[in-house]
């Protein structure tokens, strides 16, 4: 079965149920990972014993806000579409992916998944080899590509096809004011002689940003290039903790299939769809085993 197939035999009460949005459970979902990084954050600025050891999970609260950012550009985080938008910027905003952008990004991605030609994340290639998986892995790569988009579109050079002629101002304007809010932050913690925002938020990002890079792998990676979002997008299975963090988009292939469907429903679901998912995983650590595997026996090394 496909996703279309299994979308027309929902019933149109199934239908209203899974795609029913709710302000309050994305605002609970919201307060648990704003208020973890306040904490940590806090903490680490106070430089209270043991503090350094604190910025990996800080890290890795802060780079997972990219699930937050994906769930508000598709407007199903809030029942609210003001609300959705307001915390997409702020997310944004704190991990250099400027929402605007991203959301012309991330629509023509499920427009074209797995796509050779149009799907616009598979741009930068999947690992092939052990060198370029360990590069990848490393983030920085992410870092530098997302600092040059910031920088051409905040120049008024962006010639992304997926963004449309009508939104270009847009997305250079979202550009330039972020790129002036960090110049304002940068003058501040100098004029203060402050290090707090390193400590508490650009060290932090660079040591969790891997993790971010080992989840999303798993999205797509090794997933055939088909049309079937049953097939073409990965499911995996994990721990209620990783799950909230990354707000049930482990469940990824029921997200692709019915992406209107908010995160706090993907897991009813996965309920209807698990007996005709096409990739699936029994952990991140799993699949990773597997990936690597794959890449030791292209490259012939051990």
């Amino acid at each position: 079965m496909d996703h279309r197939s299994f979308l027309a035999g929902l019933t149109a009460e199934q239908r209203t149920e899974l795609n029913e949005t709710s302000n309050r459970k994305g605002l609970a979902a919201l307060a648990v990972h704003f208020g973890s990084i306040a904490f940590l954050g806090t903490i680490i600025a106070l430089g209270v014993p043991g503090w350094p050891l604190l910025m990996l999970p800080q890290g890795i609260l802060i780079v997972f806000l990219f699930t937050v950012l994906h769930e508000t550009i598709h407007r199903t985080a809030f029942r609210s579409p003001w609300l959705n938008d307001l915390v997409a910027r702020i997310c944004g905003f704190l991990i250099l992916v400027p929402a605007d952008w991203f959301r012309y990004f991330h629509f023509a991605h499920h427009r074209h998944t797995q796509d050779p030609e149009n799907d616009p994340e598979l741009g930068g290639a999947k690992p092939h080899t052990i060198r370029q998986y360990l590069v990848h892995v490393s983030g920085l790569p992410t870092w530098w590509s997302e600092l040059k988009t910031l920088l051409k579109n905040a120049s008024g050079r962006c010639a992304d096809p997926f963004v449309p002629a009508g939104g270009q101002k847009k997305v250079q304007h979202e550009a330039v004011t972020s790129v002036a809010l960090y110049a304002v932050l940068a003058a501040l913690s100098f004029i203060l002689a402050s290090d707090a925002l390193l400590f508490v938020w650009i060290v932090p990002c660079l040591f969790g940003q891997p993790f971010l890079r080992l989840y999303l792998l798993a999205e797509h990676g090794r997933c055939p290039f088909v049309s079937n979002m049953l097939e073409n997008s990965r499911t995996t299975y994990t721990n209620r903790l990783v799950r909230r963090l990354a707000w049930n988009m482990p469940y990824h292939a029921e997200h692709h299939s019915y992406p209107t469907v908010p995160f706090h429903k993907l897991p009813d679901l996965h309920r209807l769809t698990k007996d005709h998912l096409g990739a699936t995983s029994e952990s991140y650590r799993s699949f990773h085993r597997d990936y690597v595997g794959s890449l030791k026996n292209l490259t012939g090394t051990g």
